[in-house]
């Protein structure tokens, strides 16, 4: 629908309040018997004539009176007109409301993000893959994504890439639980990464969807719907398919993705339960980022104590490995690490927590897909059924959950 605006040509100011004239004054009314005036469109349509104003000089009136006759002051002596032509132009709704070009830019941008987010996260599961086959010391591999991640996160405060958080004691405290099992959910992960499959991992990671309704029924009281509940089942069932048929299945790789499920999950929930009221100027990635470097410091006692310094030259030479080999594959997968989670903050920002879902579901399909092709992982068919039908839940999963999310904001 659109609307229609006036303008006058030539333009008469008139005053912004009512006041008392002083010497003549200009009596304007319509006068039905003088020429009739052009009513347009700026588009150049067939005009319409309605009656003109006329104007007459008369001192004595200083009000509106009973014949519509409207006292103002005397405008500035202009060219001489036949009347004040009056057009019309067609003025859409949205006039007033950004350019167009705007919400195009805005999604160049979002597409943009999910694209780096899919690109980083294959990155750092290839190259976190061959880290892991060379070197088996999963905890130390993570404390070095954290260390990577810390040194990124001090540098972005350094040069005002990021606004510098101002954080109190009492905060630091509520975050502590957080930190904690953002830790452990991805040390799991390293675990379970080194022990299977790539792909096998992201099948198991497939239901995280099923730790999230566990744990929020139970420390939360949102108990699921019925229509979430069936689409637990495919999830489940699909990943135990893929179990069963799995090469490269062993019971402590599995048992690592399933703990990375429970503490990821657990985060979340925390980070419902306990962050709401505390933590309500922090935005997602400076909580990020905070998490970030707690980590580090509450991992590096751990990797000292059961793995000790063998992050040394001296001993991957010891060893045998190719030591720039290995420090530069490492140093792309911790910086890969941190990319991708940065920038699914920042795909959180920008889009509902049920979209990111979904991002997150193609986003597991992508990353099993190119691992197989990578890695060349032998795949049978019911291993593939598996995997797919597991995958399948976690999407109808995600629409359930924006079906339940559009109901209750209607």
């Amino acid at each position: 629908m659109q609307s229609t605006a006036i303008s006058f040509s030539p333009s008469i100011s008139l005053p912004k309040k009512p006041h008392k004239p002083s010497g003549s004054a200009s009596l304007c009314r319509f006068n039905p018997l003088s020429q009739p005036l052009r009513f347009g469109s700026l588009n150049g349509s067939t005009a319409r004539k309605i009656n003109p104003i006329s104007c007459s000089a008369d001192s004595s009136s200083s009000k509106l009176n009973r014949n519509g006759w409207i006292s103002v002051p005397a405008p500035v002596p202009e060219r001489e007109s036949d009347g004040v032509e009056v057009r019309a132009t067609s003025v859409p709704e949205s006039a007033g409301e950004a350019p167009k070009s705007k919400p195009l830019t805005e999604t160049l941008v979002l597409g943009s993000l999910f694209g780096l987010w899919y690109l980083f996260n294959i990155y750092f599961n290839i190259y976190n893959k061959q880290v892991l086959k060379a070197f088996p010391y999963p905890v130390t591999v993570t404390l070095a994504q954290f260390a990577v991640g810390s040194v990124l996160v001090i540098l972005m405060w350094t040069l005002n890439l990021y606004k510098r958080p101002k954080i109190s004691g009492a905060q630091l405290v509520a975050i502590l639980p957080l930190a904690a099992v953002h830790t452990l959910g991805n040390l799991f992960t390293n675990m379970s990464l080194g022990k299977v499959s790539v792909s096998f991992t992201h099948t198991i990671k497939a239901m995280e969807p099923f730790f999230s309704v566990v744990l929020s029924a139970m420390f939360l009281g949102e108990f699921p719907t019925l229509w979430v509940l069936s689409s637990l089942l495919p999830i489940v069932g699909g990943v135990g398919l893929a179990s069963m048929t799995e090469a490269s299945f062993n019971w402590a790789g599995f048992w690592s993705a399933m703990a990375s499920n429970l503490t990821n999950q657990s985060r979340n929930v925390l980070s419902k339960k306990f962050m709401v009221r505390k933590e309500e100027s922090l935005d997602n990635i400076t909580l990020f980022s905070i998490i970030t470097i707690m980590s580090f410091f509450l991992l590096a006692p751990y990797a000292f104590f059961t793995e000790g310094v063998k992050f040394t030259p001296a001993y991957l030479e010891a060893a045998g490995l190719n030591v720039n080999q290995l420090y530069t594959r490492s140093l792309i997968a911790a910086l890969c690490f941190h990319a991708y989670q940065q920038v699914s903050y920042m795909i959180l920002q920008r889009v509902s927590p049920v979209t990111h879902s979904v991002g997150n579901c193609v986003k597991r399909v992508v990353v099993i897909v190119t691992s197989v092709l990578f890695f060349r992982t032998p795949v049978s068919p019911i291993n593939g059924l598996g995997t797919g039908i597991a995958l399948a839940g976690v999407f109808l999963y995600s629409r359930v959950k924006r079906i339940k999310s559009k109901a209750k904001t209607e």
